[in-house]
């Protein structure tokens, strides 16, 4: 899978009310692509959060301006920047919406290094800036695709929008999480040099693959024959009704006539999809093992302690049976999950975790919390334990913090989780930023990690940032 500047946050909480000085929110993407008379691309993507500008008043409306910045360097050599204002679209004083732009970059492949600064002109805060290293694939000469692009919404164009691509402008959605009341994701990509096939024709195979359990969801594959061209654009819409809640990657690959795969590309997306699930509490035996493993003063806590590897709909479940306080109902919820998890082996998986539990509370508690209820225990019993852990109590320029590697989560390489204490008491480490697909995404992380941020906040981390890097 070609590794691109994924989706990262300038990230800074915004004020609830319109008053002037808020705080600049947006997210930021970007996607490579190819086009025969100029090369190859990279196009990055803005979303700004519309509440998060500050605004002046126009006529019946509301309108903001921004500083945007651009540079692409190469070996410390600037290769292609840009700078520009952009005028926010007209608001309506009580309907202020997100907004987007694109800026496009012809490049050569290579590995580059992204700079972007921003600025709202209305606003005496401090500009947002961020960096991130890209690179730029060859897909001019052999059958490749090209990023994944997902469509907040997709139509037919006529080449005046700078969103336009392949005949179809395309809104681009930077977010990956798809929430319940989303049951459709449209997804655009581009197809190169299927003209050097013997054949006329070619397929392209879709499939969804959960990124924990590395299983294909047999109902989401499917297969689309294509004729072949130098650029063949794919604009489809994929109904995710039924998709439960969980992390997956979506899959298009490249098929001959002979079903040899030729390229493929993927794209790794959160489904939260709520589904009423009866767990037949009153039908249900209870197993002596399990009866004899939890003793009364303990259900309820071992009953919530399945809250951080639960799905929504399982966590609804947990929290109705710990509020009406029954012990049997909790015990039989407990039994049931994991026949449900684990089937034959469900006694030693449960015995298994309730270590893992009690491990953590070991560890990570404290007065107000109990293990499984931290940031580190959650990710603790969430992941398994990590590969490697970097910690730093006594630094004079930063909070404790600890950051814990994983060499392999599911289908994932190489994810990094940082927690921090701000608070310097009894072990109480916040989850700050992890690159874990579904986990806080946090890229102010460095400055907010400083003791006493400001204006010289951007000098400190650098103990962190080399330890997060490593």
């Amino acid at each position: 899978m070609r590794y691109f500047l994924g989706l990262f946050f300038l990230f800074i909480f915004l004020n609830d009310s319109f008053a002037q000085n808020h705080e600049l929110r947006a997210y930021l993407d970007s996607k490579q692509f190819y086009a025969p008379n100029d090369g190859n691309y990279v196009e990055f993507q803005l979303q700004f959060v519309g509440p998060s500008v500050n605004y002046i008043g126009q006529g019946n409306g509301l309108i903001g301006e921004l500083a945007i910045q651009m540079n692409i360097s190469q070996y410390d050599s600037v290769i292609a920047s840009d700078a520009y204002r952009l005028t926010t679209p007209f608001m309506q004083d009580s309907i202020i919406g997100d907004f987007y732009d694109i800026k496009r970059f012809i490049l050569k492949p290579g590995e580059y290094k992204f700079t972007i600064t921003l600025q709202d002109l209305n606003s005496n805060n401090e500009p947002l800036k961020t960096s991130q290293n890209i690179l730029v694939e060859d897909l001019s000469k052999s059958i490749s695709i090209s990023d994944i692009q997902i469509a907040e919404y997709a139509s037919k164009g006529d080449g005046n929008s700078i969103f336009y691509k392949s005949g179809y402008d395309i809104i681009p959605r930077l977010a990956t999480f798809f929430p319940d009341q989303l049951s459709a994701i449209p997804v655009y990509f581009e197809m190169y040099n299927t003209d050097q096939l013997i054949d006329s024709v070619f397929a392209v195979k879709q499939s969804i693959t959960n990124a924990i359990t590395n299983k294909e969801v047999e109902a989401f594959t499917k297969y689309t024959k294509l004729q072949k061209a130098d650029v063949v654009p794919f604009l489809k819409k994929i109904n995710i009704d039924k998709l439960v809640t969980g992390k997956y990657i979506l899959n298009f690959t490249i098929l001959n006539k002979s079903m040899i795969e030729l390229s493929n590309q993927s794209y790794e997306f959160d489904r939260s999809k709520d589904v009423e699930d009866d767990y037949f509490s009153d039908e249900i035996v209870i197993d002596p093992a399990f009866q004899a493993s939890i003793t009364d003063d303990s259900v309820g806590y071992y009953l919530e302690s399945l809250i951080p590897i639960s799905k929504s709909n399982e966590t609804k479940n947990i929290l109705t049976i710990s509020k009406v306080r029954d012990a049997e109902k909790a015990r039989k919820y407990i039994q049931i999950y994991w026949l449900r998890t684990a089937n034959e082996k469900a006694y030693e998986e449960w015995m298994k975790y309730k270590s893992q539990v009690q491990e953590i509370e070991n560890f990570f508690s404290n007065s107000f919390q109990a293990g499984y209820e931290t940031d580190r225990g959650r990710i603790y019993l969430k992941y398994g334990p990590p590969s490697h852990i970097s910690k730093n109590d006594n630094s004079s320029s930063e909070y404790p913090y600890e950051i814990w590697q994983y060499n392999r989560i599911g289908s994932f390489n190489n994810k990094r989780f940082i927690f921090y204490n701000p608070n310097l008491t009894n072990n109480t480490h916040q989850l700050l930023h992890s690159d874990m697909i579904g986990e806080i995404k946090n890229l102010n992380w460095p400055s907010e990690l400083s003791r006493g941020s400001g204006q010289n906040s951007q000098q400190h981390g650098s103990n962190s940032m080399d330890d997060f890097n490593d």
